[in-house]
């Protein structure tokens, strides 16, 4: 199978990706998170702030806050546990879970986060986050500025950063479940939880960039890890500061930086860790995609250009001005809650709408490595819904136009009986659900100019979207369940999408609901 059909097929039925004897090994299943032993830990605060609130100032970088800042991205937040009926492996008993304030395919959370930090209260160096005991874990000590800066092609002085970010993904923990599968879930996980840190980043007052391309082998290296297992799929730099005095646009070509070259600065480093399964099968497609997306010369760096399309705007539905939501991030992350069975129908009104579209394609205005300065980072992604029952909207399906703030109708009418015949599973009613949204993308990919990297990308942006949807969703009083198991024909044909060479890539249902059965308490103090 070539790697384009692979890609293909990972669109067409999630489980046409996985052989027909493929059999889940649930009691040698990996741990969600990464452990290392032997190595110098610093443990980070427990007295977690139960509020955030966007600050008007860069909060203090030092060894506390961090804590802080990591465990609102990505930490172990709550302990959830469902009754034997909710779980896939009935014999087992009670389905109990670590849940962290994103959400992740199957609950596996593949992404490990890695950080180079410059605190005054912490050695100078590389550090994984510990996220089972809310620890860093030193990983290489020293300044490593001119690396990084090399392995990001020199557009970005990370001398004025307080610290890096390095989001990882661990090949086989979704992998022993999903098989081939894992490849999509993994870009999109790696996306919705970029979308927290950013979100977190503009809660405490920092300015990030997401690169993400850069010397793949480099990095790697830098961390210790090896890419046939792991591997780093972006690097995001923080500041204090405003990002014109330490963000470079250009790319510097002249020096040649190549990944090989880098490398023989540092010394190859492996440490031991921990993962708990004691058979790990082979994943020769993920290896042949991760090896087929890497970069080894600055010179394979890429803009993407603005793709420009002219649309209708006959039969629009123009939306209400409203202000941006204005939360408690902590709180709305509590909230967060992703029904199936769970939906309850009812009104929603133009407003709500309107709010929740702008709130969640603002998310889309990031810095990023992808445009060139004055491009429209929105362009590569649209948000498409089907809508029933929604006040002052007719039922139908609409494309939302961001830059005028309206809603085009494709097709009048209630779509939701086409949408149910086109669910792979029926754990979703969606006669009760009063907007089901869809992130619409380029077919290719923007493969021409990225290559298969632009695949992964093209998952990520989509991931980083639909945590905004679920955030805005949460702190409307509602709840969104992302969902791959879908027709995608039925939906581009609904869309009218083929003609403009676009596809949709996930859905996503929201509207009020009901709790299910579930014991849950918090992890934090």
């Amino acid at each position: 199978m070539s790697l384009e059909t692979f890609l293909r097929s990972l669109h067409e039925d999630a489980n046409e990706s996985r052989p027909q004897d493929w059999q889940v090994d649930w009691d040698d299943a990996p741990l969600p998170y990464k452990l290392y032993r032997r190595l110098p830990v610093f443990p980070l605060s427990l007295e977690i702030p139960l509020s955030l609130y966007r600050n008007r100032s860069p909060a203090n970088p030092d060894l506390t806050t961090i804590g802080h800042f990591l465990w609102h991205v990505y930490g172990l937040t709550r302990l959830s546990q469902y009754p034997a009926a909710h779980s896939m492996n009935q014999k087992l008993g009670p389905l109990q879970m670590y849940r962290r304030f994103v959400p992740s395919g199957g609950g596996l959370y593949p992404n490990e986060l890695y950080v180079y930090l410059k605190t005054a209260d912490s050695p100078l160096g590389v550090y994984h986050y510990d996220v089972a005991h809310h620890r860093l874990v030193l990983l290489r000590e020293g300044n490593f500025d001119s690396y990084l800066n090399q392995a990001l092609g020199s557009r970005c002085d990370i001398s004025g950063c307080f610290a890096t970010v390095l989001v990882s993904v661990m090949f086989w923990k979704n992998f022993y479940k999903y098989n081939n599968f894992a490849y999509r879930l993994q870009g999109l996980d790696t996306g919705v939880m970029i979308g927290q840190l950013l979100e977190v980043t503009r809660q405490y007052g920092y300015e990030s960039r997401v690169y993400f391309q850069f010397l793949d082998r480099a990095v790697n290296h830098l961390l210790g890890i090896s890419d046939r297992d792991e591997s780093v799929y972006a690097v995001i730099p923080l500041s204090t500061k405003p990002m014109t005095s330490w963000l470079h646009n250009g790319i510097d070509v002249v020096g040649g930086s190549y990944a090989v070259q880098l490398c023989r600065e540092l010394p190859e480093v492996r440490h031991e860790s921990f993962e708990r399964s004691l058979k790990v099968k082979a994943y020769p497609k993920l290896t042949q995609m991760n090896e087929a997306s890497m970069l080894d010369s600055i010179g394979s760096f890429r803009h993407i250009g603005e793709t420009k399309h002219v649309e209708s705007r006959l039969q629009s539905v123009y939306m209400p001005h409203v202000k941006r939501l204005s939360y408690d991030l902590t709180s709305i992350c509590q909230n967060r809650y992703s029904p199936e069975s769970d939906f309850v129908l009812s009104k929603v009104t133009h407003s709500e709408v309107a709010a929740l579209l702008q709130q969640a394609m603002a998310s889309l205005s990031y810095y990023n490595d992808l445009n060139a300065p004055n491009e429209n980072p929105a362009a590569r992604m649209s948000l498409y819904c089907c809508l029933y029952n929604v006040e002052g909207i007719p039922d139908g399906a609409y494309r939302y136009d961001r830059t005028a703030h309206l809603l085009c109708r494709v097709r009048s009418g209630d779509h939701r009986l086409r949408l149910q015949l086109g669910m792979s599973m029926n754990n979703v009613n969606l006669f009760q659900v009063p907007l089901c949204l869809h992130v619409v993308s380029a077919q290719d990919y923007n493969k021409s100019a990225l290559g298969y990297r632009g695949y992964r990308i093209q998952q990520m942006e989509a991931g980083i979207l639909v945590q905004n949807l679920l955030l805005a969703a949460s702190a409307m009083g509602m709840g969104g369940r992302p969902l791959l198991g879908f027709n995608t024909a039925i939906c581009d044909e609904l869309y009218k999408l083929a003609e403009r060479g676009k596809t949709s890539l996930i859905q996503i249902p929201i509207g009020h609901h009901r709790q299910r059965p579930r014991l849950e308490g918090g992890l934090h103090s």
